[in-house]
């Protein structure tokens, strides 16, 4: 038998790599990862969770604000971003040294540098190559712009996360839950915002009773949402940038930001020379064991052609290492994965939408029953805010199964967490009613609704 290095080599460091490194560890596996940045990955050091500390900071204007309607008598606050830029990032070193830790803890081999494969076993990194029975992709992905001219005097959510003082007004082009998340955070913060929007509302892919309340409630905040706006080129000038659209029209303000998504970070690493395949974004293509192409090299989250979300590449990365070094073949269950989007207000998502459970229902000769309620929560009926709250049930006709439960207002990612449990365990619409409301909540709406939304006429397109 040939004798290599490390039994697994790692490429890229973020949270798939790390779990998947730690948990090889942990059967014996002489382990090594290679970072060509800080380790953490997309979702500690540039993405989810400084991203959140940023929202968090946000969500304070709006306490302050209500705080008359329940008795507070409250000083014109005054918001400095510099001091909420050190703090998070003083947060974001601490995650750092916690991975660096976890690794050395582990016996986990770190290696700083690029990867790139040479072989089905070999890595070269820094000029030095390492042999390895396993090899493992784990890059994640990056942030992208749109191909127009211009584009290079905009900024990335990236660049976001770094600024060293806050624009008075901001364009951002797309819709995604990006675009949406930083309008919330910088709206908060003061910041004029714009999006321009290439489809008909935000968030494609989401419940359309959800896109459409999240852009009324944004509206409400001030945000100026323009929907079917393609920009076609930006130019920069001495009061600040402008966009110009395929429409006609022209937009202006001090910075724009492009977030029209995310590419995996493929570039460099060697993959298509030693017969891994790539689908047309460049991602990764594997199967359900993370296998690719190539039999020695497996790769897990954002850099494959699957679900882009930091809890799915954990467990990508433990499966595979089950697989490799336990006996256990795992497959990922990718069914019912909860999703948030931590706008202002945020949004909590599982299962199928309303769209998607008719599309199946017609193609299987089925129906589908829709709940739908929006309210304004019970916090608001003294502080005055005019936020209110959508809450909706997709439900299988035929079967009574709940395929998807979507939600707009506070706390949706928390409600939709534990919604999500339930969905797995195949719960029926009367299970949830059987199911005593816990009062006065918002959650217990989920388990009071009766009336069934009428069918829509027409096809379902």
């Amino acid at each position: 038998m040939p004798t290599y290095d490390f039994d697994l080599f790692t490429i890229g460091a973020g949270s798939g790599g790390v779990a998947a490194s730690r948990r090889a560890a942990s059967y014996g596996a002489r382990v090594a990862v290679c970072e060509s940045s800080r380790v953490g990955g997309t979702c500690v050091i540039r993405g989810c969770v400084p991203k959140k500390l940023l929202m968090y900071g946000g969500q304070y204007r709006d306490a302050f604000e209500d705080a008359p309607g329940y008795g507070w008598t409250v000083a014109a606050p005054a918001f400095d971003w510099p001091t909420l830029l050190e703090r998070k990032n003083r947060e974001i070193d601490r995650l750092n040294g916690i991975y660096l830790s976890m690794l050395e803890k582990s016996g986990v081999a770190l290696m700083r540098g690029h990867g790139r494969i040479v072989d089905p076993h070999t890595v070269e990194v820094g000029g030095r190559r390492h042999t390895a029975r396993h090899i493992l992709v784990a890059t994640g992905g990056h942030a992208v712009r749109p191909s127009i001219p211009g584009i290079d005097c905009s900024i990335t959510s990236d660049e976001a996360l770094e600024l060293k003082e806050l624009p008075k007004s901001l364009i951002i082009i797309g819709g995604g839950y990006i675009a949406v998340e930083f309008a919330s955070i910088f709206n908060a913060m003061g910041v004029e915002i714009t999006m321009l929007v290439r489809g008909e509302e935000l968030l494609t892919g989401f419940d359309d009773d959800a896109r459409v309340t999240l852009a009324q409630e944004m509206r409400k905040r001030g945000i100026t949402i323009h929907a079917r706006t393609q920009p076609a080129r930006l130019e920069d000038g001495a009061g600040g940038v402008s966009v110009y659209a395929t429409n006609g029209q022209v937009f202006c303000a001090q910075m724009v930001m492009a977030a029209t998504g995310r590419r995996p970070n493929t570039h460099g690493l060697g993959l298509e020379e030693v017969g891994v395949s790539l689908d047309k974004l460049g991602g990764v293509r594997v199967d359900r064991q993370s296998r690719t192409a190539v039999e020695s090299i497996h790769a897990v989250g954002d850099v494959t052609d699957r679900v882009a979300l930091t809890p799915v590449a954990i467990a990508e990365g433990r499966a595979v290492a089950e697989g490799l070094f336990n006996r256990n073949l795992v497959s990922v269950n990718y069914d019912n994965i909860p999703t948030a989007v931590f706008s202002t207000p945020p949004v909590g998502s599982v299962g199928l939408t309303e769209r998607q459970a008719r599309v199946l229902a017609r193609d299987e000769g089925g129906a589908v029953d829709i709940y739908r309620t929006s309210f304004r929560p019970m916090k608001h009926t003294l502080s005055g805010r005019d936020e209110r709250v959508m809450m909706k049930l997709v439900v299988d006709r035929v079967s009574d199964r709940v395929l998807g439960c979507h939600m707009v207002g506070m706390d949706s990612p928390e409600i939709i967490q534990g919604l999500a449990i339930a969905l797995n365990c195949g719960a029926t619409k009367a299970q949830f009613d059987r199911t005593i409301a816990l009062h006065p909540s918002t959650a217990e709406e989920f388990v009071l609704l009766r009336e069934k939304v009428p069918d829509p006429e027409g096809e379902v397109v």
